[in-house]
């Protein structure tokens, strides 16, 4: 979550308002076949860039009015070629004017803005995950990064805070301070409030001395407490937006508290943006395993014809850390940890886990089937839910506080700390198919993963070799998003020997033993998706919709009747109560055993 920083703030603004440009001229999509990003808009030429990071084959052109690549490749020969720095094309009469420029002589640029640059969020993540993608290529030649925030700053102090925060990848270190040197000249400082029209001006004309003339394509990411969301949104549109180029916003979880806050957020965010303009950002979805969820899926014949109620018993989505609070159970005081994680991270990575076969890898047609899941999932039981709060416990002659111990927290709260769920689909493909969630601070590790557990084989040969625990038999593909991510399948095997004695072993793909090149943050492959247009990884708002009417009415009601969580030692596996809701449809946890 982000955070506002302490520090003293500049002066209040005065009346002035920008005329600028609102957010962007919108035209219906339109797909145009030749291969380089280009942008262009009515009454302006302008030209966008092509990552090296994202090879493409053809654009589409969006609401927004930027083209954006879609990654998938294509044996039809463009139409267009490069001829001494000029794009030709022979396009529709109407369209000529728009189309015929010099490529070399308008190049465009990109404006970064974090607001909020002073929180934690920006000087650990953003800033970090943008010096990343400089790093490796993936930012167009011409941009520059802008840091906004209340805290009085010079550009000089600001570039010596993030400095002390980035680091270079491993396979590319011999040139880390040439190249941290030429990202900080690229940083620089605006101190303004949050509702200041006459600050965003002030933004408005560093920004436009920066891009210098070119088309100006501004991304905004709003690194703020939702409550100044729409302040915040409504300056930067109305005094900040670009004139002739694409605008975007980035925005953080949380998206309200529940189906009616979200709602609300929503339509004073489309006040004065358009649905393809709100970046609803959700870094778990960014994370490469995740990622790679419909790749193993979907490009493995192995896994496909597998993936259904036929041969899937149960499906464990668990996320733990193995720390609490720590002095911030103020805001997390308010929220809690169904809609801190459990709502947003494990809901979707259920729905990219779940959803049909998409049309395509369009950003829309995956969009559509996670919705359609959402949509299916029935309502969610009071019965079928379990809370706890973490307690202080002594362990190794170390002491450690519990959840109220935290002088941001209430000594009276009820807030959980931990939940699990257990959650239906009710489709064909799932029906009766347990999905069941786990998430809790304060735990004994730290692990976010995926676990498949697949039906007993029917009639098995061999079920005396392994007694009455016919689940020490049972295959279990795991997923492991964090930390040491990694993908194994745990299936059995003879012991070798002259006896017949079986045993569970691991097919494990362990990323940092197969591949040497280090994972990306979630941020970077997020922010550079927000440069480039895509909006596949991002939430759109009939998807937030849908998860909240699945986990409004069961938070109304554990908060309505003030259901006292169970309390666990800090530091355990969590309420025995979990494993109470597991045994109710017969499954027992992954994360629970020797070969966990």
């Amino acid at each position: 979550m982000a955070t506002l920083s302490s520090s003293k703030h500049c002066c209040s603004s005065s009346s002035v308002y920008s005329s600028s440009s609102s957010f962007g001229f919108h035209q219906p999509q339109r797909n145009i076949p030749f291969p380089v990003v280009s942008q262009k808009r009515l009454g302006s030429k302008s030209v966008s860039w092509q990552s090296k990071c994202s090879p493409s084959s053809n654009v589409i052109l969006m609401q927004d009015g930027a083209l954006v690549t879609k990654r998938a490749a294509t044996d039809e020969a463009p139409p267009s070629k490069l001829k001494e720095g000029l794009l030709s094309i022979t396009p529709p009469e109407e369209h000529k004017q728009l189309i015929n420029f010099d490529a070399n002589a308008d190049k465009s640029t990109v404006s970064i803005t974090v607001v909020g640059a002073s929180g934690d969020l920006a000087k650990k993540k953003i800033f970090p995950a943008l010096f990343a993608l400089y790093y490796e290529d993936c930012l167009p030649e011409h941009f520059t990064i802008f840091g906004y925030a209340r805290s009085k700053m010079t550009d000089a102090e600001l570039r010596n805070i993030v400095s002390k925060t980035l680091t270079c990848r491993i396979d590319k270190r011999e040139n880390c301070s040439e190249k941290m040197e030429q990202f900080l000249n690229r940083c620089f400082y605006h101190c303004g409030q949050y509702d200041s029209q006459q600050n965003f001006v002030e933004l408005d004309k560093k920004l436009k001395e920066h891009e210098a003339g070119r088309v100006a394509n501004r991304l905004f990411y709003l690194s703020i407490p939702p409550n100044i969301f729409v302040d915040a949104v409504k300056c930067a549109s109305l005094s900040a937006s670009a004139a002739n180029g694409w605008t975007r916003v980035i925005v953080e979880k949380p998206f309200g508290r529940d189906s009616e806050s979200s709602a609300a957020l929503t339509r004073a965010l489309k006040q004065y943006l358009e649905e393809d303009q709100i970046f609803r950002i959700d870094h778990y979805l960014g994370k490469e395993l995740v990622e790679n969820l419909s790749v193993l899926r979907f490009s493995n014949l192995i896994f496909e014809p597998l993936w259904s109620r036929q041969y899937i018993r149960n499906v464990q989505l668990i996320f733990s850390e193995d720390f609490g609070t720590e002095g911030r159970g103020g805001y997390f005081d308010h929220y809690g940890i169904i809609r801190d994680i459990m709502q947003n991270h494990l809901l979707q990575i259920l729905a990219l886990f779940a959803m049909e076969t998409p049309v395509s890898l369009d950003a829309e047609d995956i969009r559509n089937e996670k919705v359609k899941v959402l949509r299916s999932m029935k309502p969610i039981s009071i019965d079928d839910v379990v809370i706890g709060q973490y307690k202080s416990h002594t362990k190794g002659g170390v002491s450690y506080p519990g959840y109220t111990d935290d002088k941001t927290v209430p000594k009276d709260s009820l807030t959980p700390t931990f939940a699990a769920a257990a959650l239906f689909i009710d489709n064909a493909r799932w029906d009766g198919v347990p999905f069941l969630m786990k998430a809790g601070k304060a735990l004994h590790n730290r692990r976010a993963e995926i676990r498949v557990q697949f039906r007993h084989v029917p009639g098995n040969l061999y079920n005396r070799n392994f007694g009455t625990d016919l689940d020490r038999a049972t295959n279990e593909l795991v997923i492991r998003v964090q930390p040491d991510e990694a993908i194994y399948l745990k299936i059995n095997n003879k012991v070798p020997g002259l006896g017949m004695r079986l045993d569970r072993s691991n097919l494990n793909l362990l990323y940092k033993a197969r591949y040497s090149k280090e994972i990306p943050d979630a941020y970077e492959r997020l922010l550079l998706d927000a440069v480039e247009g895509e909006r596949r990884l991002f939430i759109r708002s009939d998807e937030l919709d849908a998860a909240w009417s699945l986990f409004t009415p069961v938070l109304k009601e554990l908060e309505e009747k003030k259901i006292t969580p169970e309390y666990y030692p800090y530091g355990s596996r969590g309420p025995v109560g979990a494993h109470y809701l597991a045994a109710r449809y017969n499954v027992k946890w992954g994360d629970i055993g020797v070969d966990e």
